[in-house]
């Protein structure tokens, strides 16, 4: 999870490699280093369009539920398929200790706040 400032500044960045990079090869310089430098930008630029900013379940991506405790779901009884699992985590943005919780049969993960 990134801060906005450090997202806009890793996208200004890829940005200018990618853009640099066709420059390089268009202007008739080394296409291996015009490759590299699209290659790393566009791997810039798609890390900060996707990276999401908190733990978040698919489902509540899906539905655009808003973020509970800890920025996990909302405290709202979970459906029965889903089990307790061992792993749970500290949430950097928040400080609140998160647990999953997993349906076997389908991989899902969700994400709550604990205490």
């Amino acid at each position: 999870m990134m801060h906005t400032g450090v997202r806009i500044l890793i996208g200004v960045v890829a940005g200018v490699m990618l853009l640099g990079g066709l420059v390089f090869i268009l202007g008739g310089g080394s296409p291996g280093v015009g490759i590299e430098l699209v290659v790393l930008g566009g791997a810039g630029i798609l890390a900060v369009t996707l990276e999401r900013g908190r733990y978040r379940s698919e489902h509540a991506e899906r539905t655009a539920a808003p973020a509970g405790p800890g920025g996990g779901e909302t405290d709202g009884a979970l459906e029965a398929r889903f089990q307790r699992t061992g792993e749970a985590f500290v949430d950097p943005t928040t400080g609140r200790r998160m647990r999953v919780w997993l349906d076997p049969g389908t991989g899902e993960r969700r994400y709550r706040a604990e205490g």
